[in-house]
């Protein structure tokens, strides 16, 4: 298995995590006494949600090429 299958299997899940994590955050914001712990859980949730993306925009993991598909 590349790395490539491995990022894609736990897009899903990082995307989930991650928005649980920012929803979260986002609501502990709305207090306060919380508003700057909160602020920073929220970015950590966006960042956890958009980690397969960075990652291959940064170049750490490249998709596996696909074979030359012969005209019909």
């Amino acid at each position: 298995m590349t790395a490539y299958q491995l990022l894609q299997m736990l897009g899903y899940a990082l995307n989930i995590v991650g928005l649980v994590v920012c929803i979260a955050g986002l609501t502990l914001a709305r207090h306060e006494r919380h508003r700057l712990v909160g602020r920073l859980l929220a970015a950590l949730g966006f960042l956890i949600a958009a980690s397969p993306v960075l990652v291959q925009l940064l170049g750490l993991v490249e998709p596996v090429p696909t074979g030359v598909v012969p005209p019909p």
